[in-house]
């Protein structure tokens, strides 16, 4: 488990302290790769050296053990804890069960000497309230952030169709908030709010006005665009896409240096507003995950319990993920459970406790700042006067079969595109790329309202349930009699209800198909919005369709008994609110965490049923093409280390046939425990080495990592005399005997792990790949009958399963 990302492969190992000790090789695996819109440099690296070149090195994914003690320390003269050892680098996995280790030796200790002095009683009650307290700032900050994203957002895309006269600062429905001029038809028109066809030409209708507002809109869409990516480009490289993918990653142990700092969160913050106001078929949840993941990284640093240990810091992460989706939805119990079911990997009770407090705090801190102007905490509220019948779950199940076929299709057609530009040219370009598509989105969008609008608006549109006073195009109906109260009966469609069902037609169509090249690209970009607006779209259409055929024939048996003439039967708002969640579901397979976050995103309790049902659909259809959602997809796409929990390995291999070296190839590079100099382990190539009694028995003894070693031996070398490259590098006890005249040996038994984790070679792989998930492992080592045989790291289990499954084992890119 000493989960050592890259280091363990790399036969050039360096660090920053070990420049000159860097051995180059001819084999670099890739040269440059490009990870999450950063492109970076591995010319200086090697990652995989061929097998048949010499011993087969302990990859990074084996350079480290599993010491369930905890580390001890390095036992030299000075008898002081070496600075460095047990650190990560860039692109390593961490060691769970040393984290773990750690963390409980630390407690054990706060506890003892909190019984000795008031004082250590004091630092043992902060040290156990720290937990919450970061919690607390962690929903606070998110929350401050969410919402000033939300009013930024909601100015600067009004921005784009005129201006305040009162204060430009003003979006249109706060500017046109005390007028007392608009009329009920035209509540959007007041004096105080000019569009830009009034203040250039003071013209407010007529084709030029048209065409001045046309254009308007597009200089704005291109010019935040055009700011979004050159600020991510210039600042930033990890602010892009939606970050979902890369925090799955971490938070099943990957290490990514810069991904949740400060620049990256104070760029996604920016451009997340300015790629959401330009118009392209993006939403702001997903990136406000990674948003609130930055916040908490931050934030750990200024806790030593959190700043010092990457286990007990990815439970703050894990919480964090929580708050995201808390502060993007107002779903404070969804985010736990989103968090729970599609990001943690690691997620004990104590994560779940915390994870509920921190969203808690974020969502009473969205709703004090109550960006949304209705006082409510909720996005989308809907309150449908009519219940549903069970005869309409056959609609809602096929709104779930054309969600799970759209997730499908996305998926596959958005790997695609995203293969494409990292394998073409396209991917040299990413200004010219963003631009591109947003002048395209905007050229498209403005003729049609339902495009024009944003994604939060036009479903808000498709979920309202029309009412006696409604003036929306999709309230368009001939005018009878009226229901009951404020209910209207089912009516007959008028030309306006018409009208808006062409354009949405028009609309899911256009939305279909940008949301596949616009998602991925090298600006701020969540995938909840553009899903559930098409999903959405095709629910209204859906559900007018019900309404319609209903209307006329009411006399069918299937309307008999519950849809009588004159009364409300079909609420297309419902279908609308259905089609999202099925959209949702079948682009991200989310289930349970989705129905409870589409309720609390609506207010909708009495129709978790027909939620249920459409969700479970829309996973089983879109599992029916391929079991990974669209993160899984690309995290396989970027070539990320990680093992799949939802993932079944059916094949019936064994341990001997996965571990390195293979039967052909040259035995395994191992350490002795005596006898080697410091000149011997210094010339080593590897991250990583066994160590043995002998190069004759084989005896396992223990596992140390090369970093841990030159360290190791570059204190020394500071701190005490006569370390030379010819003293012996012991891993015993009690040095050996030595002539009179030999250099003084290195004693680093200290920072050997003396119980790595092993495995028989006649264990079943699919055991293995269990014990992999479930510890966390990065590497195991191979015995027979208590002799090193070789080593299985993450990496080579990845690989076979991509073999098995008939895909490209190299595509796993980071060591």
């Amino acid at each position: 488990l000493r989960n050592w990302q890259r280091c363990m492969d790399n036969p050039g190992y360096r660090t920053g302290s070990f420049d000159g000790l860097h051995h180059p090789s001819d084999d670099d695996d890739d040269e440059m790769v490009d990870i999450a819109g950063a492109t970076l440099d591995f010319s200086t690296t090697d990652d995989v050296p061929p097998l048949s070149s010499g011993n087969p090195a302990v990859t990074e994914n084996s350079s480290a053990g599993v010491n369930g003690n905890g580390p001890t320390k390095l036992v030299d003269p000075l008898e002081d804890p070496v600075p460095g050892v047990g650190t990560y680098e860039d692109f390593n996995t961490i060691d769970w069960v040393r984290e773990k280790s750690k963390d409980r030796d630390r407690h054990r200790e706060i506890t003892s000497k909190s019984r000795q002095s008031t004082v250590a009683l004091l630092h043992s009650v902060s040290d156990a309230f720290s937990g919450w307290l970061l919690m607390l700032l962690v929903g606070l900050m998110s929350g401050a952030l969410a919402g000033g994203i939300d009013i930024s957002a909601h100015w600067l895309t009004d921005m784009k169709e005129g201006v305040c006269l009162n204060g430009f600062w003003f979006n249109h429905e706060h500017c046109c908030w005390t007028s007392n001029e608009t009329t009920f038809q035209e509540r959007d028109r007041c004096p105080q709010w000019k569009s830009w066809a009034e203040l250039i030409t003071g013209a407010t209708e007529g084709p030029f006005a048209y065409i001045v507002n046309y254009l308007m809109y597009i200089v704005w869409a291109l010019l935040f665009s055009f700011l979004a990516v050159t600020l991510v480009r210039a600042f930033a490289p990890y602010a892009c896409g939606s970050g979902i993918p890369e925090i799955k990653t971490i938070l099943s142990g990957f290490i990514i240096r810069g991904y949740l700092g400060k620049w990256t969160l104070i760029i996604k913050t920016i451009t997340l507003v300015l790629a959401v106001s330009s118009g392209l078929s993006l939403g702001k949840e997903g990136p406000l995950v990674h948003v609130a993941c930055c916040c908490a990284n931050i934030l750990c640093h200024l806790f030593t319990k959190y700043r010092k240990n990457e286990a007990k810091r990815r439970e703050v992460l894990s919480a964090a993920a929580a708050v995201g989706v808390s502060v993007a939805f107002g779903a404070p119990i969804g985010g736990v459970l989103f968090s729970l079911e599609e990001v943690s990997y690691y997620f004990p009770l104590k994560t779940l406790w915390r994870s509920f407090f921190a969203a808690l705090v974020a969502a009473f801190t969205l709703r004090s700042i109550n960006p949304f102007g209705n006082s409510r905490l909720v996005l989308f509220y809907v309150e449908f006067h009519a219940p549903w019948h069970l005869l309409e779950l056959a609609p809602f199940i096929l709104l779930g079969i054309f969600g799970g076929l759209w997730g499908a299709l996305f998926i596959r057609a958005n790997i695609a595109w995203c293969r494409r530009r990292k394998s073409t040219r396209l991917g040299h370009y990413p200004i010219i790329e963003v631009l591109v598509v947003a002048g395209f989105t905007a050229l498209l969008s403005y003729p049609n309202s339902y495009t024009r609008m944003s994604g939060a608006e036009l479903i808000s549109e498709l979920f309202n349930d029309c009412s006696l006073l409604d003036s929306s195009q999709l309230c368009g109906y001939q005018q009878v009699k009226t229901g009951v109260g404020n209910t209207l009966a089912d009516r007959p469609a008028g030309p306006g209800l018409y009208t808006a069902l062409w354009q949405l037609a028009l609309a899911l169509v256009f939305k279909m198909m940008i949301t596949v090249v616009t998602f991925g690209m090298k600006v701020p970009s969540g995938l909840f919005i553009p899903s559930m607006a098409v999903g959405a779209i095709a629910g209204r259409l859906l559900g007018v369709g019900m309404e319609q055929l209903a209307y006329y024939n009411h006399d069918w048996i299937i309307f008999k008994g519950w849809c009588s003439p004159g009364a409300d039967c079909i609420t297309p708002g419902l279908y609308a609110m259905v089609g999202a969640a099925a959209c949702l579901g079948g682009v991200t397979r989310m289930t349970v965490s989705l129905v409870v976050i589409m309720f609390e995103l609506t207010g909708g309790l009495e129709y978790i049923v027909p939620l249920m049902a459409a969700t479970m659909t829309s996973k089983w259809v879109a599992d029916a093409f391929g079991r990974e959602g669209i993160y899984e997809a690309h995290i396989r796409l970027n070539g990320y280390p990680f093992l799949e929990p939802k993932e079944e390995f059916e094949h019936n291999s064994l341990a001997v046939d996965v571990m390195r070296p293979r039967r052909a190839d040259p035995a395994l590079a191992v350490l002795t425990q005596e006898g080697m100099t410091v000149g011997e382990v210094e010339s080593t190539h590897y991250s990583g080495f066994p160590v043995v009694v002998s190069q004759e028995s084989q005896r396992l003894v223990g596992f140390v990592l090369r970093r841990d070693l030159l360290i190791s031996i570059d204190n020394a070398r500071q701190r005490q005399e006569g370390v030379v490259s010819a003293s012996q590098v012991v891993f015993t006890e009690h040095a050996p005997s030595q002539a009179p005249d030999a250099p003084p040996p290195l004693r680093l038994r200290g920072i050997l792990d003396l119980s790595p984790f092993t495995v028989t070679d006649h264990t079943p792989m699919d055991i293995t790949v269990d014990i992999f998930r479930k510890l966390g492992l990065r590497q195991c080592l191979v015995t027979h009958n208590g002799r090193l045989l070789g080593i299985i790291t993450k990496k080579d289990i990845l690989k076979h399963m991509a073999q098995i499954a008939n895909r490209d084992p190299d595509s796993i890119l980071f060591n």
